[in-house]
């Protein structure tokens, strides 16, 4: 059976009213120049979700989660505006220090180190931990000797898109056993933190996380310790997703920040004292102001083993460089030259020889113009998160994507021939 059926246009896709469905002025601009493959940044956009952000949490101090966009120009400007960096091992470090960041604005939020990295970290100047495991209380002690660590309390991930499963903290029981550890151990039981997984669709799963944290606290007081700190982690969620099968992933954000709100005076309350607050936005401050310039590699009408025909649209970028989290979600795609006309419903793929690198075609077909023909443009929205660090260094011959940033008040743009991720020196500040 033919799928040659007219759909609607990737103009009237549901939801492309909301947020994020279009970028802003300078991102269509910069992506309507470019003539080859790239990954382009509007730094003012980023900047004003920044600015966003403080507002809606007022006095909370953030730590961008590096991971998500491991960009120097990204990183200078957050720098700039007075954010930190929530770094998950020594080579981030190295590279927000060379993008501006003071290592006392820095913390290192991965509780998965080995001796050598923890020593590496403290060499560079950083004093904050986070932990989760007796074992990796002794080894900041051994390591990092009278630094101050924070307990990562076990949180489930429902409601997120991407949970983190068991792998990172530890139940709530067992925090206050945690921080009595680093005490006797000579280190600074400063606080807890908390993530309840990335892209978090929910305001329940933060007032649940927040609960937990209440009795973490109280239990912490009773027992002598004080805490000074609680890290909100990362999960604001990003606006411009389509899920799996197309719909739009409309996050309740304004709910999110309220609860938050709410839960920080209850957390102040159990205290009994001052207490400081930290958040780790990553695709929350990135994703929605990042867009690539990809090509058509082909529009093919292809008959599947069920004798059914169907199209597929392979693009010159895919899971392996730029598009890591395609399994997950769908990206609002844009194909200058082509607002009006016939669309088909299409599966998406990548140009890689590798099976996982397409979109679900059980799940959801994308419409695309039907006349698309090889080399025309095609613009990818929201991929601003992840993009430049979960790209692979070349599979199938195909090289990283450059990026290219738009100017933001007070501060440069520019280009660079592949993601500032990829030239980390191991040594360069270290000693």
């Amino acid at each position: 059976m033919s799928t040659d059926a007219p759909v609607r246009s990737g103009g009237d896709l549901p939801g492309s009213a909301v947020p994020g469905a279009h970028p802003a002025a300078a991102l269509t601009a910069a992506l309507a120049a470019a003539d080859t493959d790239r990954i382009v940044f509007d730094l003012a956009g980023i900047e004003r979700s920044y600015d966003t952000l403080c507002r809606e949490l007022p006095g909370v101090r953030v730590r961008f989660a590096m991971k998500a966009c491991p960009v120097d120009e990204v990183l200078a400007l957050l720098a700039r505006r007075g954010a930190g960096i929530d770094a998950a091992g020594p080579n981030e470090v190295r590279q927000a220090l060379r993008a501006g960041v003071p290592a006392g604005r820095m913390h290192y939020g991965n509780t998965v180190k080995s001796d050598a990295d923890i020593a590496a970290a403290y060499r560079l100047g950083i004093r904050q931990f986070a932990t989760d495991s007796l074992e990796d209380v002794a080894a900041v002690a051994a390591h990092a000797p009278g630094s101050r660590v924070f307990c990562r309390v076990l949180t489930s991930g429902e409601g997120a898109v991407w949970g983190f499963g068991t792998k990172f903290g530890c139940p709530p029981g067992e925090a206050a056993a945690v921080l009595e550890a680093a005490r006797a151990a000579g280190l600074v039981p400063s606080g807890l933190s908390v993530h309840v997984g990335s892209q978090q669709m929910t305001a329940e799963a933060w007032r649940g996380a927040l609960e937990e944290l209440e009795g973490v606290l109280r239990t912490l007081v009773g027992r002598g310790i004080r805490p000074q700190l609680v890290n909100l982690g990362g999960g604001l969620p990003a606006l411009g997703y389509l899920d799996r099968h197309g719909r739009p992933l409309q996050p309740p954000l304004d709910k999110i920040f309220a609860v938050l709100r709410e839960g920080m005076a209850q957390l102040r309350h159990a205290a009994g004292g001052p207490l400081e607050f930290v958040v780790e936005p990553g695709r929350h401050l990135v994703a929605d102001h990042g867009a690539i310039r990809a090509r058509v590699s082909r529009l093919a009408r292809r008959r599947g083993p069920d004798g059914a025909e169907r199209y597929w649209l392979y693009l010159s970028c895919g899971k392996f460089n730029g598009l890591y989290e395609m399994d997950a979600v769908q990206y609002r795609l844009v194909f200058p030259g082509h607002a009006s006309g016939r669309h088909v419903p299409a599966v998406v793929a990548g140009p890689t020889c590798d099976s996982d690198d397409a979109y679900s075609a059980e799940h959801g077909l994308v419409p695309v113009p039907r006349a698309l023909a090889s080399g025309d443009p095609v613009w990818v929205l929201s991929c601003g998160a992840y993009a430049t660090s979960y790209t692979t260094r070349g599979f199938n011959g195909i090289a990283p994507l450059p990026h290219h940033c738009t100017p933001a008040p007070g501060g440069p743009a520019g280009q660079r021939p592949v993601p500032s991720s990829a030239s980390v020196a191991p040594e360069a500040l270290d000693g």
